[in-house]
């Protein structure tokens, strides 16, 4: 449970004349955001990100931005030294994206080394005689810079906000001493948030690793004794080889059979649909693909019990992969999912299998990620006998349902902790709270372990 900070109202307020901010305390600004600014907003380089020399100064994208407001690695691009020298970076300088992901934002600084930017996005260098670059930061991070977004985005076929809107932005104005308070309590505290949501995050990663070593040693070797026994099987079958490697060996009254000798695949009943017909189409069935349910629909192609595997676009190479789902009643698949009718092997049972297959030698990779029926057809599949397939489905269903709920439950506490960042953030920013006695006073939030 997070018990807020105890920081109160300021002793006076004033009317923002900004619908979205409300109230501001009385000795506070409101000034649009070219204001502020000691340079014109600027938009970056039309260029191709093709490069990746580390030597050369990186090309940030808004595709480089992650969620926190930090650079991924994995994404790293760079320009030539003479495209890039009028788009580079000067510590404190903010960069807002205009298009496809509308308001993510990056503040620079030296550490991440040299850096340019890209065309969708709009440099912002601000006046350090009137404002300090992380307020303006912590500002975007915030509920009522997301509300001002929702008042101005231009819908079109992706939102865009163009760089005269974002000069035009309202911005509170605390004065520049209190600016700096502002942001040295938000750095406190927004790093005790993180720090407890990546401890909650590594909590998932390791239930994930889990879950997936339980039902690989589960499909592969048969019921941890003790449940063998219940089940009245044999607690510790002898061993044979598989014939591959990823399998290793398995009990030896299982059987190994190609997959397509234990399904019928219904591929030529899937039907594709487009976002205007699934918009035209809402309705109450799932519409599947190769990653979950993407729509639900007021109609239905198949009714009865199915696995659905991925065929492209599914994370087959991904450390806990789910490519594979066990499906019953009236659904819609479309054509980024193989479709299979379970005929000799319980349902369940095939879909853990598939969740744990290795799919490098089976996966045509010339152009993305695509399991073609032909190749599907080859994966090799081990079958126990029935009762045995039923008892490892039962008793997989129960464990993984604990471990899922578990991970739900942080999940939801995660969640419940980045909302109360943002609303920490907000008030501090639109001078709903006073923090000026509290940044430099004892640790004011707590929360679960």
């Amino acid at each position: 449970m997070v018990v807020p900070v105890s920081a109160g109202p300021y002793p006076a307020y004033r009317d923002s004349g900004v619908e979205w901010l409300g109230e501001v305390p009385e000795h506070w600004e409101v000034r649009p955001f070219r204001r502020i600014l000691r340079e014109s907003l600027k938009y970056g380089a039309n260029e191709a990100a093709e490069l990746d020399d580390p030597n050369l100064p990186r090309f940030i994208r808004i595709t480089d931005i992650d969620d926190t407001g930090h650079l991924r690695d994995e994404t790293f691009r760079s320009l030539p030294v003479a495209i890039a020298e009028p788009y580079l970076l000067e510590s404190g300088d903010l960069l807002f994206a205009r298009s496809g992901s509308v308001g993510r934002t990056f503040l620079y600084d030296d550490s991440w080394g040299t850096c340019a930017y890209a065309g969708y996005l709009i440099r912002a260098r601000v006046d350090l005689a009137k404002v300090i670059s992380k307020f303006i930061s912590y500002f975007s991070a915030s509920h009522s810079y997301m509300n001002w977004l929702r008042t101005v985005a231009i819908q079109a076929t992706i939102e865009n906000v163009s760089a005269e809107r974002y000069a035009r932005m309202p911005i509170p104005l605390p004065p520049l001493d209190e600016q700096r308070t502002i942001a040295a309590f938000l750095d406190r505290e927004a790093e005790r948030i993180d720090a407890l949501v990546a401890k909650k995050r590594l909590l998932i990663e390791r239930l994930e690793e889990y879950r997936t070593a339980l039902i690989t040693r589960t499909v592969t070797r048969g019921l941890p004794p003790e449940a063998a026994r219940a089940a009245g099987l044999d607690p510790a079958p002898r061993l044979k080889p598989s014939g591959m490697e990823w399998l290793g060996d398995v009990p030896e009254h299982w059987e190994v059979r190609r997959l397509a000798n234990v399904i019928q695949c219904l591929d030529g009943r899937r039907v594709p649909l487009n976002a205007e017909e699934r918009s035209e189409r809402q309705g109450d069935f799932p519409y599947w693909g190769a990653n979950g349910v993407l729509d639900y629909l007021d109609d239905w192609l198949f009714d009865e019990p199915l696995v659905l595997l991925g065929e492209d676009g599914a994370p087959f190479f991904a450390p806990n992969k789910r490519v594979a789902f066990s499906v019953s009643g009236r659904i819609w698949v479309n054509n980024h999912a193989h479709v299979l009718r379970p005929d000799g092997i319980h349902q369940e049972f095939l879909m853990h299998l598939l969740n744990i297959t290795e799919y490098a030698a089976f996966i045509d990779g010339s152009t993305r990620d695509k399991l073609t029926q032909g190749d599907m057809n080859g994966i090799p599949v081990l079958l126990p006998p029935t009762e045995e397939q039923a008892e490892i489905a039962r008793y997989l269903r129960a464990e993984v349902a604990d471990l899922d709920l578990v991970a739900y439950r942080v999940e939801r506490a995660i969640e419940r902790l980045q909302e109360y960042r943002t609303a920490l953030i907000t008030a501090a920013v639109t001078g709903k709270i006073d923090v000026r006695e509290s940044a430099e006073g004892p640790a004011s939030i707590v929360a679960e372990g």
